[in-house]
């Protein structure tokens, strides 16, 4: 029998700290046959960016004038304000069927779970079907929620991109790590029962139940030198 999508507890964090614990969640990950899933917080305002993004284009991306946590992810994708976002992190194991999907499906799947789950709660959410250039190529280059991408959560009824996910796959399997633009949603939202109702879905995408379990432990030191790396200039400024 497969194992079941571990939900760890949810914990808050600074940015490198989050982003830290994700990578070592795909990377050290006890029971490594089992997907996992976590909801965080942020400790101060927050913005990540793509493994692959230019920290000069970062900077101009900024608000001016604010004390800011920021911090280079792992995972693709655009800059992310999380100032008042719902963030997520998702482990599918290697070998598991719907990590072996193509990227776009496999954010598909997921973003399609999320989609059911904002709509139990009146939200008109709905995943972006088709690509549109001349929409696309009118916001800013490799900023989240300016633009909207294939697959993407929109708001059916504004237009508004509700959510998006940055992935990286390797020899361990694939994560993703996914926001939730809060005030795009529109509605009230019961924080609680989104998250509940998600990972139902996304249990039902991977074909396993979701089951609560305890936080893994890691090696003494590792967490704290892989914040350490986070955290640092060459890190933040290797591209």
């Amino acid at each position: 029998m497969s194992a079941p999508l571990d939900i760890l507890p949810v914990r808050t964090g600074g940015a490198a700290e989050n982003m830290a614990t994700d990578f070592l969640l795909l990377q050290r990950y006890p029971r490594a046959s089992a997907p996992r899933f976590r909801h965080y917080g942020w400790h101060r305002p927050a913005f990540t960016f793509g493994y692959s993004q230019k920290f000069s284009f970062v900077q101009t991306q900024l608000p001016k004038g604010e004390h800011l946590d920021v911090c280079r992810r792992a995972t693709g994708g655009g800059v992310v304000d999380h100032r008042d976002d719902w963030t997520y992190a998702l482990v599918i194991p290697r070998g598991h069927p719907l990590e072996e999907l193509r990227a776009t499906q496999s954010y598909r799947e997921v973003h399609e779970a999320l989609a059911a789950a904002l709509r139990a709660q009146g939200v008109p959410a709905t995943t972006k079907q088709e690509r549109e250039p001349g929409i696309e190529e009118a916001a800013p280059m490799g900023v989240c929620f300016q633009r909207a991408e294939i697959f993407d959560v929109l708001n059916e009824k504004t237009g508004e991109k509700i959510a998006g996910a940055a992935q990286k796959r390797n020899k361990h399997g694939l994560l993703f790590q996914g926001s939730i633009w809060r005030p795009a949603t529109g509605t009230p939202i019961d924080w609680e029962r989104l998250n509940d109702d998600f990972v139902v879905g996304l249990g039902a995408a991977l074909g396993v139940p979701a089951e609560a379990t305890p936080w893994p432990e890691f090696a003494d030191g590792e967490v704290e030198g892989l914040i350490e790396q986070y955290s640092s200039p060459e890190w933040m400024e290797h591209r």
